[in-house]
């Protein structure tokens, strides 16, 4: 009990019933926007292309304020290597034949071995979300100029091709290596 009401003798006070029912009631706003918002996005998952497309035009719009502004060289840096981060986990298996021993299930390394799925460590669809929601946080972090950090952008270009480059030689080499798609085109 506060003060007031120790003077006044009152329990509860009307501020309180309303402070609890105000709560209640922008926790039930706050549910019903995340039950609208997994709607969404589950209307969204076997539409690809579509899927796709909508975050091509979000980078896209991203691209135009970035150049727009010239600046938040050093955000789409982080961008880049979040995701090609996102590119690793998304081209590579859930299970690295490297890693696994000799006796557990492996991935197919002749002609004659029977198929086995890729399955892999990121599936396409939080691939796709991760690097939406990404661009949309870099986006809005493009009005805020404490994150516009003056550096000398072809710098940062070149480090991202050369990371870009050794990391995905390593990938595309593994790859060939087990010999694995990690794109299909229908049941096998």
């Amino acid at each position: 009990m506060n003060l007031s009401q120790a003077e006044s003798g009152a329990g509860p006070s009307a501020m309180d019933a309303v402070g609890s029912s105000l709560r209640a009631a922008i926790s039930r706003w706050e549910l019903a926007v995340w039950r609208q918002y997994q709607h969404v996005l589950d209307k969204w998952t076997p539409h690809v292309g579509r899927r796709w497309v909508g975050l091509l035009v979000v980078a896209l719009i991203y691209a135009l304020r970035v150049y727009l502004v010239e600046g938040f060289y050093l955000v789409s840096y982080g961008l880049g290597i979040y995701i090609l981060n996102l590119l690793i986990g998304f081209l590579s298996p859930q299970v690295d034949p490297e890693i696994l021993d000799a006796e557990g299930p492996t991935l197919p390394s002749s002609v004659n071995d029977e198929f086995r799925p890729f399955v892999r460590r990121l599936p396409e669809f939080k691939f796709w979300y991760s690097i939406t929601k990404a661009f949309c946080v870099v986006f809005v972090m493009t009005f805020f100029s404490a994150f516009d950090v003056p550096v000398f952008w072809p710098i940062l270009l070149f480090y991202w091709v050369v990371l870009f480059t050794l990391t995905m030689r390593r990938q595309i080499s593994h790859m060939i290596k087990y010999k694995y798609l990690p794109f299909s085109s229908g049941k096998q």
